[in-house]
């Protein structure tokens, strides 16, 4: 009899779940359910600015859905999970019985408790609904209340089609989950340099409407004035649905190293599951696509039966904005460890990086595009954390010359051991395919290769 797979969520994480279940196990049923389309959060800034058209946002269609012999119920919400039963309840009273049920609802926006912002008084840029609210309402000069990373994906879109932008932190910096007091300083200088206002060390005590314009009253005694607000204080998991089902939650759903529940067959990913975390003891809730795009997998690939364990996702932020780029991943803020630090303030260059012995464990870069894109710095310097391969001399080299990632990256066999950890059940993701038998791509090695593998700095 086949199996019957149900997941809750359109999102990344949904998506890539029902991907990898058709894959694994062509006869089982899948039921994918979702409030809204199936469509790539991270793409709304680019349609925000007008880079791509609304169609470029959806990643699938009634006729992949079609393909994949998937039952896609879309724009349905689930209202309670009956576990005894195994059945999840719609809010039009219909019931679907399950085998195995993934959870990948996603989170929404937190708004601050902020006096007079209810409402349509100020924006979310969480939802594709939300993109089109904002280019449907004036926003002609805009003020963007927090300064984290969520607001951040949106800022160059913003920036993009008002005149005038201003954001306001509670916090003493900008970036203060992701960044540095010094990555901070260069980015900071750099941003106001582009026309950005930005106010830090105060909160909004209140927002007033005056006939088309809004009134922010900021702590520190000052005002401001705009004909639009948006709201980027957080996201929480959607979770509320499970009240009464015996699912264990704290900030999102608790689930172990095979992404599971405490309630067998019944999983997690996303930006609603808290899971394993790499380099700590701890679990956590990771709203960034790469994660999603890896709980969405692995989830599927234990739901079709083949026990895969995820070792943690990796603490990681990355953004782009106004030509300057930030990154920071693992441990980077840590004290207690061993640092290396460079920077050019000149070019608005910084890196840090966090050992534990001659592991790479924690680390920030924050410069141009070209300093850090340009040379694939980024990707490297993940690399080496995520594996954390043991560099013995190399880290002295890195030391050294710490602008020199690439020659370190392939040289400790950072590169291997990615690609072998691409590996699930016995398949290796490519181009968005899988390669049946865990083939490994073949291709031809030049002369430098070896030196490149065995070389000693």
């Amino acid at each position: 009899m086949a199996k019957r797979h149900v997941i809750i969520g359109a999102g990344v994480a949904g998506m890539a779940a029902a991907r990898t279940l058709r894959d694994l196990d062509e006869q089982a049923s899948i039921t994918l359910v979702g409030n809204e389309p199936a469509y790539a959060r991270m793409v709304l800034p680019y349609y925000i600015e007008g880079r791509i058209e609304e169609r470029a946002v959806f990643t699938a269609d009634a006729t992949h859905f079609e393909t994949l012999k998937i039952d896609a119920r879309l724009d349905t919400r689930v209202s309670a999970v009956d576990t005894s039963a195994r059945r999840i309840e719609l809010e039009g009273g219909e019931s679907i019985e399950f085998d195995t049920l993934l959870l990948a609802t996603g989170s929404r926006s937190a708004r601050a408790p902020i006096p007079g912002a209810e409402g349509d008084s100020a924006l979310d840029l969480w939802t594709l609904q939300d993109a089109k609210n904002f280019l449907a309402a004036p926003h002609g000069e805009v003020v963007i209340v927090g300064a984290g990373f969520i607001a951040f994906t949106v800022l160059d879109a913003v920036m993009h089609r008002a005149e005038r932008v201003h954001v306001v932190e509670v916090e003493p910096q900008i970036l203060p989950n992701m960044l540095d007091e010094t990555a901070t300083e260069l980015m900071t200088a750099h941003l106001r340099d582009r026309g950005l206002s930005i106010h830090t060390g105060t909160r909004v005590d209140r927002l007033e409407t005056t006939g088309d314009r809004r009134i922010l009253h900021l702590s520190n005694g000052e005002t401001l004035s705009a004909d639009a607000v948006v709201l980027a204080t957080g996201v929480r998991p959607n979770l509320d649905f499970l009240e009464g089902s015996g699912i264990e939650t704290d900030i999102g759903v608790l689930v172990d190293g095979l992404l599971q529940t405490n309630v067998e067959g019944i999983f997690a990913a996303g930006d609603c599951a808290q899971g394993p975390v790499l380099h700590l003891n701890e679990r956590r809730v990771h709203a960034i696509q790469p994660t999603a795009v890896d709980h969405g997998r692995l989830a599927a690939a234990n739901m079709a039966g083949q026990n895969a364990t995820f070792e943690g996702s990796l603490i990681m932020n990355i953004l782009a904005t106004q030509a300057f780029e930030a990154a920071s991943f693992g441990l980077w803020g840590s004290d207690e460890l061993e640092t290396t630090r460079v920077e050019n303030t000149a070019g608005r260059i910084y890196r840090r990086y966090v050992w534990d012995g001659d592991r790479l464990v924690g680390g920030i870069l924050v410069g141009p595009t070209h300093a850090l894109s340009g040379q694939n710095d980024v990707g490297m310097l993940k690399g080496l954390i995520q594996t954390g391969v043991a560099l013995g001399p190399w880290r002295s080299y890195l030391e050294e010359n710490p602008l020199d990632l690439r020659r370190v990256f392939v040289a400790s066999g950072a590169a291997k051991r990615l690609l072998d950890s691409t590996l699930l059940s016995g398949r290796m993701t490519e181009g968005g395919a899988f390669r049946i038998g865990a083939q490994k791509a073949m291709r031809t090695r030049s002369e430098h290769h070896t030196t490149l593998l065995t070389g000693a700095p």
